[in-house]
Protein backbone atom coordinates (compact mmCIF):
# COMPACT_ATOMS: atom_id res chain seq x y z
CA UNK A 1 0.00 0.00 0.00
CA UNK A 2 2.84 2.43 0.68
CA UNK A 3 3.52 2.79 -3.06
CA UNK A 4 0.12 4.39 -3.69
CA UNK A 5 0.61 8.14 -3.61
CA UNK A 6 -1.99 10.54 -2.24
CA UNK A 7 -1.95 14.10 -1.01
CA UNK A 8 -5.38 14.18 0.64
CA UNK A 9 -7.25 12.20 3.26
CA UNK A 10 -10.82 11.81 4.43
CA UNK A 11 -10.88 10.76 8.08
CA UNK A 12 -7.93 8.96 9.62
CA UNK A 13 -7.05 5.90 7.54
CA UNK A 14 -4.57 3.79 9.48
CA UNK A 15 -1.01 4.47 8.35
CA UNK A 16 -0.01 0.84 8.91
CA UNK A 17 -2.51 0.04 6.14
CA UNK A 18 -2.18 2.89 3.64
CA UNK A 19 1.41 3.83 4.41
CA UNK A 20 2.88 6.75 6.30
CA UNK A 21 1.60 10.19 5.47
CA UNK A 22 2.45 13.59 6.83
CA UNK A 23 1.40 16.93 5.37
CA UNK A 24 -1.85 15.91 3.72
CA UNK A 25 -5.05 17.89 3.28
CA UNK A 26 -7.98 16.73 5.41
CA UNK A 27 -11.48 16.60 3.92
CA UNK A 28 -13.57 14.88 6.59
CA UNK A 29 -16.45 16.93 8.05
CA UNK A 30 -15.56 15.43 11.45
CA UNK A 31 -12.26 17.33 11.59
CA UNK A 32 -12.92 21.00 12.43
CA UNK A 33 -11.24 23.26 9.92
CA UNK A 34 -11.00 20.60 7.21
CA UNK A 35 -11.70 21.40 3.59
CA UNK A 36 -15.03 20.42 2.10
CA UNK A 37 -15.08 17.59 -0.42
CA UNK A 38 -18.35 19.01 -1.75
CA UNK A 39 -16.53 22.23 -2.68
CA UNK A 40 -13.45 20.60 -4.21
CA UNK A 41 -13.22 21.46 -7.90
CA UNK A 42 -13.76 18.59 -10.30
CA UNK A 43 -10.49 17.00 -11.39
CA UNK A 44 -8.42 18.90 -8.83
CA UNK A 45 -7.13 16.34 -6.31
CA UNK A 46 -3.93 14.37 -6.74
CA UNK A 47 -4.83 11.18 -4.89
CA UNK A 48 -7.12 10.62 -1.91
CA UNK A 49 -7.26 8.05 0.91
CA UNK A 50 -10.68 7.61 2.51
CA UNK A 51 -11.64 5.87 5.71
CA UNK A 52 -15.07 5.10 4.34
CA UNK A 53 -18.16 5.76 6.49
CA UNK A 54 -20.23 2.75 7.59
CA UNK A 55 -23.62 3.99 6.35
CA UNK A 56 -24.47 2.97 2.79
CA UNK A 57 -25.86 6.28 1.52
CA UNK A 58 -23.14 8.34 3.22
CA UNK A 59 -20.39 6.00 2.01
CA UNK A 60 -21.51 6.08 -1.64
CA UNK A 61 -21.96 9.86 -1.44
CA UNK A 62 -18.41 10.25 -0.15
CA UNK A 63 -16.96 7.92 -2.76
CA UNK A 64 -18.86 9.76 -5.50
CA UNK A 65 -17.60 13.14 -4.31
CA UNK A 66 -14.06 11.74 -4.25
CA UNK A 67 -14.28 10.37 -7.79
CA UNK A 68 -15.60 13.71 -9.03
CA UNK A 69 -12.78 15.61 -7.34
CA UNK A 70 -9.86 13.42 -8.45
CA UNK A 71 -7.74 14.49 -11.39
CA UNK A 72 -7.65 12.02 -14.32
CA UNK A 73 -5.42 9.07 -13.46
CA UNK A 74 -5.15 9.88 -9.76
CA UNK A 75 -5.90 6.99 -7.46
CA UNK A 76 -8.48 6.63 -4.77
CA UNK A 77 -7.80 4.38 -1.77
CA UNK A 78 -10.99 3.52 0.12
CA UNK A 79 -10.88 1.31 3.19
CA UNK A 80 -12.90 0.42 6.26
CA UNK A 81 -13.16 -2.41 8.80
CA UNK A 82 -14.70 -5.42 7.10
CA UNK A 83 -17.74 -5.43 9.42
CA UNK A 84 -18.27 -1.64 9.25
CA UNK A 85 -18.87 -1.21 5.57
CA UNK A 86 -15.48 -2.37 4.31
CA UNK A 87 -16.90 -5.49 2.68
CA UNK A 88 -19.26 -3.33 0.61
CA UNK A 89 -16.80 -0.80 -0.79
CA UNK A 90 -15.94 -2.90 -3.85
CA UNK A 91 -19.63 -3.18 -4.72
CA UNK A 92 -20.15 0.55 -4.20
CA UNK A 93 -17.31 1.36 -6.58
CA UNK A 94 -18.69 -1.03 -9.17
CA UNK A 95 -22.10 0.66 -8.92
CA UNK A 96 -20.31 3.96 -9.50
CA UNK A 97 -18.81 2.56 -12.69
CA UNK A 98 -15.26 1.91 -11.44
CA UNK A 99 -12.92 -1.02 -11.77
CA UNK A 100 -11.11 -1.59 -8.47
CA UNK A 101 -8.58 -3.91 -6.87
CA UNK A 102 -9.50 -5.21 -3.42
CA UNK A 103 -7.13 -6.47 -0.74
CA UNK A 104 -7.42 -7.20 2.97
CA UNK A 105 -5.24 -6.24 5.91
CA UNK A 106 -5.76 -5.90 9.66
CA UNK A 107 -9.47 -6.77 9.43
CA UNK A 108 -9.96 -4.04 6.82
CA UNK A 109 -10.97 -4.24 3.19
CA UNK A 110 -8.93 -1.90 0.98
CA UNK A 111 -9.98 -0.91 -2.52
CA UNK A 112 -7.89 1.03 -5.03
CA UNK A 113 -9.29 2.58 -8.18
CA UNK A 114 -8.29 5.20 -10.71
CA UNK A 115 -11.89 5.92 -11.59
CA UNK A 116 -13.12 7.72 -13.50
CA UNK A 117 -16.52 6.18 -12.90
CA UNK A 118 -19.87 6.67 -14.56
CA UNK A 119 -20.98 10.32 -14.50
CA UNK A 120 -24.68 9.52 -14.13
CA UNK A 121 -24.08 7.04 -11.29
CA UNK A 122 -21.81 9.51 -9.50
CA UNK A 123 -24.36 12.29 -9.86
CA UNK A 124 -27.14 10.02 -8.54
CA UNK A 125 -25.10 9.03 -5.46
CA UNK A 126 -24.34 12.69 -4.72
CA UNK A 127 -28.03 13.53 -5.07
CA UNK A 128 -29.01 10.73 -2.65
CA UNK A 129 -26.54 11.87 0.01
CA UNK A 130 -27.02 15.63 -0.10
CA UNK A 131 -28.95 17.68 2.52
CA UNK A 132 -32.66 16.91 2.63
CA UNK A 133 -35.77 18.58 4.01
CA UNK A 134 -37.63 16.13 6.27
CA UNK A 135 -41.33 16.94 6.30
CA UNK A 136 -42.11 14.81 9.36
CA UNK A 137 -39.49 16.62 11.46
CA UNK A 138 -39.77 20.04 9.86
CA UNK A 139 -35.97 20.11 9.72
CA UNK A 140 -33.07 19.95 7.29
CA UNK A 141 -30.72 17.01 7.73
CA UNK A 142 -28.24 14.86 5.84
CA UNK A 143 -27.31 11.15 5.81
CA UNK A 144 -24.32 10.60 8.08
CA UNK A 145 -25.34 13.12 10.72
CA UNK A 146 -26.26 11.60 14.10
CA UNK A 147 -29.85 10.30 14.04
CA UNK A 148 -30.22 12.09 10.73
CA UNK A 149 -33.84 11.19 9.87
CA UNK A 150 -35.49 10.79 13.27
CA UNK A 151 -35.54 12.35 16.71
CA UNK A 152 -33.20 10.31 18.91
CA UNK A 153 -35.26 8.76 21.77
CA UNK A 154 -32.91 10.25 24.37
CA UNK A 155 -33.36 13.73 22.95
CA UNK A 156 -37.13 13.19 22.76
CA UNK A 157 -37.22 12.29 26.45
CA UNK A 158 -35.18 15.36 27.34
CA UNK A 159 -37.52 17.57 25.32
CA UNK A 160 -40.45 16.17 27.29
CA UNK A 161 -38.87 17.17 30.63
CA UNK A 162 -36.94 20.33 29.81
CA UNK A 163 -38.23 23.27 31.89
CA UNK A 164 -38.34 26.84 30.61
CA UNK A 165 -34.76 28.04 30.59
CA UNK A 166 -33.36 31.55 30.80
CA UNK A 167 -30.11 33.44 30.30
CA UNK A 168 -27.05 32.33 28.36
CA UNK A 169 -26.50 28.69 27.53
CA UNK A 170 -24.88 26.10 25.29
CA UNK A 171 -25.94 22.98 23.45
CA UNK A 172 -22.94 20.62 23.43
CA UNK A 173 -23.10 18.25 20.48
CA UNK A 174 -26.03 20.19 19.05
CA UNK A 175 -26.56 18.05 15.94
CA UNK A 176 -29.05 19.56 13.51
CA UNK A 177 -30.67 21.67 16.24
CA UNK A 178 -33.38 19.45 17.72
CA UNK A 179 -32.79 20.59 21.33
CA UNK A 180 -31.87 24.13 20.32
CA UNK A 181 -35.18 24.65 18.54
CA UNK A 182 -37.05 24.15 21.81
CA UNK A 183 -34.52 26.05 23.94
CA UNK A 184 -34.78 29.10 21.69
CA UNK A 185 -38.55 28.99 21.94
CA UNK A 186 -38.12 30.14 25.55
CA UNK A 187 -38.33 33.95 25.52
CA UNK A 188 -36.00 34.43 28.50
CA UNK A 189 -33.08 32.70 26.76
CA UNK A 190 -30.73 35.47 25.65
CA UNK A 191 -27.99 33.46 23.91
CA UNK A 192 -27.30 29.87 22.88
CA UNK A 193 -23.91 28.62 21.69
CA UNK A 194 -24.41 25.55 19.51
CA UNK A 195 -21.33 23.33 19.20
CA UNK A 196 -20.79 20.21 17.11
CA UNK A 197 -17.73 18.44 15.71
CA UNK A 198 -19.61 17.52 12.52
CA UNK A 199 -19.61 20.31 9.93
CA UNK A 200 -22.68 18.84 8.27
CA UNK A 201 -24.61 19.06 11.53
CA UNK A 202 -23.63 22.70 11.96
CA UNK A 203 -24.58 23.44 8.35
CA UNK A 204 -28.00 21.86 8.90
CA UNK A 205 -28.46 23.62 12.25
CA UNK A 206 -27.83 26.96 10.52
CA UNK A 207 -30.66 26.14 8.12
CA UNK A 208 -32.96 25.00 10.91
CA UNK A 209 -32.30 27.74 13.45
CA UNK A 210 -32.83 31.27 12.21
CA UNK A 211 -32.39 33.18 15.43
CA UNK A 212 -30.01 36.02 16.23
CA UNK A 213 -29.50 34.57 19.71
CA UNK A 214 -27.80 31.47 18.27
CA UNK A 215 -24.04 31.17 17.71
CA UNK A 216 -22.82 28.18 15.69
CA UNK A 217 -19.40 26.64 16.28
CA UNK A 218 -17.89 23.82 14.24
CA UNK A 219 -15.62 22.57 16.99
CA UNK A 220 -14.89 19.79 19.46
CA UNK A 221 -17.06 20.58 22.46
CA UNK A 222 -14.45 19.01 24.72
CA UNK A 223 -11.82 21.60 23.88
CA UNK A 224 -13.69 24.65 22.59
CA UNK A 225 -12.51 27.95 24.07
CA UNK A 226 -14.15 31.29 24.88
CA UNK A 227 -17.33 29.70 26.24
CA UNK A 228 -17.81 30.26 29.97
CA UNK A 229 -19.97 31.55 32.81
CA UNK A 230 -23.15 30.07 31.36
CA UNK A 231 -26.52 29.81 33.04
CA UNK A 232 -27.37 26.44 31.50
CA UNK A 233 -26.11 23.61 29.30
CA UNK A 234 -28.25 21.08 27.45
CA UNK A 235 -26.80 18.01 25.80
CA UNK A 236 -27.20 14.50 24.51
CA UNK A 237 -23.52 13.55 24.79
CA UNK A 238 -22.03 10.98 22.41
CA UNK A 239 -20.60 7.74 23.74
CA UNK A 240 -19.33 6.17 20.53
CA UNK A 241 -16.10 7.02 18.76
CA UNK A 242 -14.90 5.31 15.62
CA UNK A 243 -17.86 2.97 15.80
CA UNK A 244 -16.94 1.70 19.27
CA UNK A 245 -18.50 2.53 22.64
CA UNK A 246 -16.39 5.00 24.60
CA UNK A 247 -17.94 5.97 27.92
CA UNK A 248 -15.08 8.36 28.62
CA UNK A 249 -16.24 10.50 25.69
CA UNK A 250 -19.57 11.29 27.31
CA UNK A 251 -17.92 11.78 30.69
CA UNK A 252 -15.63 14.38 29.13
CA UNK A 253 -18.72 16.25 27.91
CA UNK A 254 -20.01 16.31 31.48
CA UNK A 255 -16.69 17.65 32.71
CA UNK A 256 -16.76 20.33 30.04
CA UNK A 257 -20.30 21.34 30.97
CA UNK A 258 -19.22 21.78 34.58
CA UNK A 259 -16.26 23.91 33.49
CA UNK A 260 -18.31 26.36 31.41
CA UNK A 261 -21.23 26.81 33.80
CA UNK A 262 -21.32 29.61 36.34
CA UNK A 263 -21.79 28.77 39.98
CA UNK A 264 -25.44 27.80 40.31
CA UNK A 265 -25.73 27.04 36.59
CA UNK A 266 -27.78 24.04 35.49
CA UNK A 267 -26.86 21.12 33.27
CA UNK A 268 -29.61 19.09 31.62
CA UNK A 269 -28.52 15.89 29.92
CA UNK A 270 -29.91 12.70 28.51
CA UNK A 271 -28.10 9.36 28.55
CA UNK A 272 -28.58 5.70 27.85
CA UNK A 273 -29.62 3.82 30.96
CA UNK A 274 -26.43 1.76 31.16
CA UNK A 275 -24.07 4.75 31.19
CA UNK A 276 -22.74 5.54 34.70
CA UNK A 277 -22.90 9.33 34.59
CA UNK A 278 -23.79 9.50 38.28
CA UNK A 279 -20.14 8.77 39.08
CA UNK A 280 -18.88 11.80 37.15
CA UNK A 281 -21.74 14.17 38.08
CA UNK A 282 -21.37 13.83 41.84
CA UNK A 283 -17.88 15.38 42.28
CA UNK A 284 -18.49 18.13 39.71
CA UNK A 285 -21.89 19.45 40.76
CA UNK A 286 -23.35 20.62 44.05
CA UNK A 287 -26.69 18.99 43.42
CA UNK A 288 -27.73 16.36 40.92
CA UNK A 289 -30.66 14.04 40.40
CA UNK A 290 -32.27 11.78 37.86
CA UNK A 291 -35.46 13.46 36.70
CA UNK A 292 -36.88 10.73 34.49
CA UNK A 293 -36.22 7.25 33.12
CA UNK A 294 -38.03 5.64 30.21
CA UNK A 295 -37.41 3.51 27.13
CA UNK A 296 -33.80 2.83 28.05
CA UNK A 297 -32.86 6.47 28.70
CA UNK A 298 -32.34 8.71 31.72
CA UNK A 299 -32.63 12.46 32.22
CA UNK A 300 -30.36 14.22 34.70
CA UNK A 301 -30.48 17.70 36.14
CA UNK A 302 -27.31 18.91 37.88
CA UNK A 303 -26.57 22.27 39.49
CA UNK A 304 -23.04 23.53 39.85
Amino acid sequence: MAEVEFENVYGAPAQEIVGAYGAVVQFSPLFPGARSLEEAAAGSLNGLAILAPPGTVERRYTLALALRALRPGARLIALAPRDKGGARIIGDLEKLGCEAVETAKRHHRICITSGPGDEKAIAAAIEDGKPQWLDDLGLWSQPGVFSWNRIDPGSALLLDHLPELSGRGADLGCGIGVLARQVLAFPKVTHLTMIDIDRRAIDMAKRNIEDDRALFLWADARTVKDVSNLDFVVMNPPFHEGGLENQALGQTFVQRAAAILRKGGICWLTANRHLPYEVILKPLFKHGSMIAEADGYKIYQAQK
